[in-house]
């Protein structure tokens, strides 16, 4: 289609008549991306009254979706089928349809390359899907964790390709997701939103659409300010995470419990917050942010010592795991790990979730079978390990009953995930040595001397 056909109508730069429908709630929102960010934010502005459309290339989240059915554990079927009968929402694998939007926010995936640097093959695919489409009068929001730069650079020369302008044709802003799946306290409409827009314009009209659906909006001067909160908001998780971690191993050997110090000190009202130790970090978010910063800074000369040692202490942990479950081995049993049968429990990255992005539990499995053990894995939640682009070797393993029989029949149990769906009193009453990275064991009210942390 020529340019001058899709400008044949005078462009309406101050978004007055996107303003109006956005306040009226029959601005079309279609979301690109419908996994833990994308679903969660559909559902929500479809039930908030917004004609919603999800956008994926996943054929079978489609499918599932337009009959009423959920894929993710936190997010149950009756919340995808209230939301269909009431004709708010439909997903959909035709981006042609994007030109029907009024409104059109991307949550794709934005990992790491094996050289741990920033991976944007989804976002520029996404533009190039949009593009095309774009017509004048749309808002086009980035919430994808990326790089400062990567909504001015990367994206909008993108989506301006075909002859449409950025503040003049259409409006481009950024606004960080900050999803917590499984987190029953704060759902995506009770976390304040972040925006940064390119323009006036754009920051003003995506101000309004969030205002509309989530708690607050907190406007920020660029989407570079916006892209950077997001990282810094989780390299500050990552850096006290190392910290706790690297307390974890001195306080082991000194034969102090990490825990007890930390649940001591988190009771002064002032000057400390708890962060809790672990077999290392997983999700989508924390072990990826820090590296996009890293990998930016470098444009500029810079070297984040501090991000990257917090890095090396976090991703060094499975070893550590791995290390100690072999000394308790030989203490306990003077068994060696080569050989010896492993129940893991838990492989999801984070309690209560379903969700095996970038988690630990991947690697220590790997590392353990590098050793010779024979390893199985318990989670409620994960009943089969789905396809990931750095452990497709583990790819359909299937996840074994929690009985007296899987744990007496364990040389040791390690505990990876702490979900609440386990009964800890049988793993204590029957596991032969149960080396415990996240404190579930005490926290259960439950000790003995085959019982180790690490």
């Amino acid at each position: 289609m020529k340019n001058s056909t899709r400008r044949s109508k005078k462009p309406e730069t101050d978004g007055s008549g996107l303003r109006r429908a956005i306040a009226a709630r029959s601005a079309r929102i279609g979301i690109i991306g419908l996994g833990y960010v994308g679903l969660p934010l559909a559902c929500l502005f479809a039930e908030k009254g917004f004609p919603a459309t999800g956008f994926d290339i996943d054929r079978s989240k489609v499918t599932a979706l337009n009959a009423g059915r959920s894929y993710i554990k936190h997010i149950p079927n009756k919340r995808i089928a209230a939301i269909r009968k009431s004709g708010k929402f439909d997903a959909t694998d035709d981006f042609a349809r994007l030109r029907q939007m009024d409104a059109i926010i991307i949550c794709v995936p934005t990992p790491l390359t094996r050289y741990r640097e920033p991976d944007l093959q989804f976002i520029v695919k996404t533009g190039q899907e949009i593009a095309p489409n774009l017509r004048q009068g749309q808002l086009v929001v980035l919430e994808s964790s990326t790089y400062p730069g990567t909504t001015r650079e990367e994206l909008k020369p993108i989506l301006e390709a075909n002859g449409l302008k950025s503040g003049r044709d259409f409006w481009l802003a950024y606004s960080p997701e900050r999803e917590d799946p499984g987190n029953a306290s704060f759902g995506t409409n009770d976390i304040p939103k972040v925006v940064g827009g390119d323009g006036k314009v754009a920051l003003d009209l995506a101000v309004a659409l969030y205002d509309q659906v989530v708690v607050k909006t907190v406007p920020v001067s660029s989407p570079e300010t916006a892209e950077t909160v997001k990282l810094t908001e989780n390299i500050f998780r990552a850096v006290n995470i190392a910290l706790v971690n690297e307390l974890k191993v001195i306080c082991a050997a000194m034969g102090i419990d990490v825990w007890e110090v930390i649940e001591a000190a988190k009771t002064k009202p002032f000057g400390f917050m708890p962060f809790y130790p672990g077999p290392g970090l997983g999700g989508h978010c924390i072990p990826i942010d820090p590296f996009y910063l890293t990998w930016k800074a470098r444009e500029f000369g810079i070297n984040t010592r501090f991000i990257e040692l917090a890095g090396e202490i976090n991703t060094a942990m499975p070893r550590y795991v791995v290390a100690r479950l072999g000394e308790e081995l030989s203490r306990s049993q003077g068994k060696a790990l080569n050989g010896a049968r492993i129940l893991m429990l838990g492989l999801a990255y984070k309690k209560n979730v379903d969700d095996m992005r970038e988690s630990p539990a991947l690697i220590l499995i790997e590392l353990l079978e590098k050793a010779g053990a024979k390893v199985s894995y318990h989670d409620p939640y994960i009943p089969a390990v789905k396809p990931s682009r750095e452990h497709a070797n583990l790819t359909g393993r299937k996840s074994v009953p929690l009985t007296a029989k899987s744990l007496s029949g364990a040389d040791a149990v390690l505990i990876v995930t702490d979900h609440d769906d386990v009964d800890y009193s049988m793993v204590a009453k029957h596991g032969r040595l149960v080396l415990d990275t996240r404190n579930a064991m005490t926290r259960a009210g439950l000790a003995g001397s085959h019982i180790r942390k690490a």
